[in-house]
Parts: C-alpha cells; structure tokens; sequence
C-alpha cells in the first residue's frame, strides 16, 4: 500500500472522532472507545504492497487522538477465490505481500487476517480496474494556494495540474496521491545529549571532563543524567538543550499530501481531463525538489468510501451530512455484526508521474523555511551557514550544531564531552524509514 493512503486515513480518523460521540447512540459511542484501522492499496506496480493495522484510542475527557500499531496478526490475500499470499510484519503494523508481488487489472483481491485474541476479519473482494495514464503534468506558483490554517498562516505553494484522456467505453473513478521528495542534510537530533558512533563505556572516564567510548557499535543518543555519577565523573549540566547532526550520506526527506481527492468522469466520460489540479505543494525552500504524482483507478464502492471521507474530513459542515459509522469501510469481523473497524482496502492500477519542480518561477518570494530567524541568505538563494530552511520548516528553529574541539579558552564547550574526540561533532546515517531515506529516488536531477 502506499503509505500515504494509511497516513490519510489516521489524520482523517483523528479529525472525525472527536466529534463522533456527539448525540449519537450507545452503540456508536461505544465503538469509538477502540476501533481498527485497516488499510491497504494492491497496486500493480513494482513496489511494495503492504497493508497497514492500528487501533485508535480517542480519550473521552480530551477529546485528544492516538493509534497504536496491531502486531503478530496472520494475514494474507486471497487471489482470484483460490491463490493464497501470505503476508509477513516488517515492522510493528505493517504487512507486507512478497517483494516479487504486484496486482494485476481485472484479477480479484480479498484480505483476509487474524489478529492474537483469535478474532477473523475479511473484507470484500476487489477487481483492480484499468487507469487511464497521466499525459501531462504542469506547475504554476501560487502565493496564495494554502488555507491560512495550514501553516501558520503562510500560504504559497505549487499547484500541480495534469491531463489525462478518459476512456469512453467505460464509467471510470480516479483518485490523486502526491509524494514530495528533498533534499535533507540533517540526521539526527540530540536532546540533553550528544550523538554517540560508538558506545560509551560504563565507569570509564578520562580527567573528569570525558565519558570515554568503546568498539562496539552504537548510532545513537548518549544522555547521561544531569550532576555527577561519581567522583571521577563529569559533571553534566541539568539545563535542557538539543544538538543536530548533519547527514553521514545523501539522505531525502519525503513529505506527503494528505488531501483526498477523488473524480467521477459520468460528466465528462470519453473526454479530455484538462488542468485538474491535484496536489498543492508547499513552498518550504528555496532548493529543487522531485513530486511523485500517482493517478489511481477506484471500484464504485471505493470511490463513495473515499468521497465521504473527504466530505467529512474536508468540506465545511461535512460532519453533519452522514454519520461517521459511514466510514466503516470494507472490512469486518467474521461472524459478528457489528464492527469497530474503518479503514478500506482496495485494488489500484496507478499511472506514476515523477515531476522535476525546479522552483524557478518563486523569484522574489518568500520561503516558508525563511519565515524564523536564520543567517542572512546569499544572493542566489542559498542559506548561509548555520540556516537550513527545509529543517526550519519541520522543526520551527534552526539546526544547532554540537561544538567542536579543542575546547581552549572562550570556545564554546559540547555540554556532555566524550573521548577520543578527534572526530567530533560525528555524522549520523540516513536511515531508512517512512518520513527519510538514504537511496535516491527514481527522477532525481542533480
């Protein structure tokens, strides 16, 4: 699945439910005490196809949101009513379908899993149906393309349009995902710590000012506690700071749309679908960055589920059109009639776009990474030392940067010392994971 329909699904989830228990009956208030979130794309492309279990936990006095992943379930897919493919947890709540598994148009999907209190869920089957391929793809700056409300009221951004010719022999649903790739030249962040390659050795100190570092590999935080730990130990100050560590390797951040949207062609069907908008890409900084626009394929039954949801999630007074157990989706508990379960999963042909946004046409604007306070910025563009924008803009500061040695007269001194200290501040790896990765992704422009 791609990851951005499950992290569309949970930020939806946590829009709705706080309003869920609004003059609503005993039943449906009691299913939101602890509701199971699936969700999962077969695609037919060569990735991978995973599908996602939670369960989310709103708190009846706060109204605040969480999920919490579901592990150790058995799961599988069942192919055309007769070819079964396991599926194996690659990390907590996620499920994954072989690496050499993809879907094919006009083939039947079904989930089915099993979770560790023994209960079954299975949902319907679904017929991946044909997509029309994206012809084109265009990008035109707007400084006033984002609400007020998004981000702290700065609202340039890139609208993306595309093109694509509807088939006319056949009643076809699309729904529109986008995925932003950038560049991203900090690692790894340090609260009350340093960043340690290696393991601190325990009771190992050198002239009461150093924790003294082994061999044996360690890759992360090392946060002793504030004061002494003994006689000969260093002391550590009980003041708060953060350190940041500046990429060991090329590393991308990868950002995600979260609007859902969703088109019926019965309107237009056979015609050209022309300048259809289908992603707002914020302006965080002054760098290229590389957009994944996918164009999916929806079943008649996927289209509503998704339509409703972006009713409720994101039109005003949506909340009041249709109640939220609407949401509820495809997937239900064997035997049991009736369900703490939302989420759909579904069967997607997908036409895959890789857009080179150069981010030439923002002459004169703005940055939102340019917002707060950073060094002054060169002439063409780029951040001074010390200013990063793309960091300012998901973490609201700029990034500190751990003091470096010889730690002589008024230099600045790291809070917390460790030895040997030849290679201090140290890089810290890309590592791979949903929000960063360390491989260059497919389109990528040097």
């Amino acid at each position: 699945m791609h990851s951005t329909a499950f992290r569309l699904l949970v930020y939806g989830i946590a829009l709705i439910l706080p309003f869920a228990c609004i003059d609503l009956d005993d039943s449906v208030l009691q299913s939101t005490t602890d509701i199971l979130v699936v969700e999962g794309t077969i695609t037919n492309l060569p990735e991978p196809q995973i599908i996602k279990l939670s369960r989310a936990h709103p708190d009846r006095l706060t109204g605040q949101f969480s999920t919490v992943p579901v592990t150790q379930a058995r799961m599988d897919v069942l192919v055309d009513s007769s070819r079964i493919i396991a599926c194996h947890e690659t990390v907590d709540g996620s499920y994954q379908l072989p690496s050499d598994f993809k879907g094919q148009i006009g083939h039947v999907y079904q989930l089915r899993f099993t979770l560790t209190d023994g209960t079954s869920y299975t949902s319907t089957q679904q017929v991946m149906p044909a997509v029309a391929p994206i012809d084109k793809v265009s990008a035109r700056f707007n400084p006033a393309s984002l609400s007020t409300q998004q981000l702290n009221g700065y609202t340039a951004a890139h609208d993306l349009f595309i093109d694509s010719q509807d088939p006319a022999d056949q009643h076809n649903y699309y729904r529109w995902e986008w995925k932003l790739w950038e560049r991203q030249y900090w690692c790894h962040s340090c609260r009350q710590g340093v960043y340690a390659p290696y393991k601190v050795l325990p009771d190992v100190y050198k002239d009461r000012d150093y924790f003294v570092t082994g061999n044996e590999p360690y890759e992360d935080c090392f946060s002793p506690r504030a004061g002494k730990a003994g006689e000969e130990a260093p002391e550590v100050p009980k003041e708060d700071w953060i350190y940041d560590y500046q990429c060991r390797t090329a590393c991308w951040r990868i950002i995600y749309g979260y609007d859902i949207l969703v088109f019926d062609d019965k309107f237009s069907n056979g015609g050209l679908i022309s300048q259809q908008k289908v992603a707002q890409i914020p302006f965080y900084d002054y760098e290229a960055g590389l957009i994944d626009i996918r164009q999916l394929s929806l079943t008649a039954d996927a289209y509503r589920y998704y339509k409703l949801f972006q009713e409720q999630t994101q039109h005003t007074g949506g909340l009041a059109d249709s109640p939220p157990t609407a949401l509820g989706g495809n997937v239900h508990q064997i035997g049991y009639n009736q369900d703490n379960v939302v989420g759909y999963f579904s069967a997607s042909a997908v036409s895959l776009v890789h857009y080179w946004l150069d981010r030439k046409d923002t002459q004169g604007a703005l940055a939102y990474g340019a917002t707060g306070p950073v060094d002054a910025l060169h002439p063409k563009g780029t951040y001074a030392t010390g200013g990063d924008g793309l960091f300012f803009a998901f973490n609201s500061r700029q990034p500190n940067l751990e003091p470096s040695p010889p730690y002589l007269g008024e230099r600045a001194k790291a809070k917390v010392r460790l030895w040997p200290n030849a290679d201090r501040p140290p890089l810290a790896p890309c590592l791979q994971s949903d929000n960063q990765t360390p491989f260059k992704p497919e389109g990528w422009k040097e």
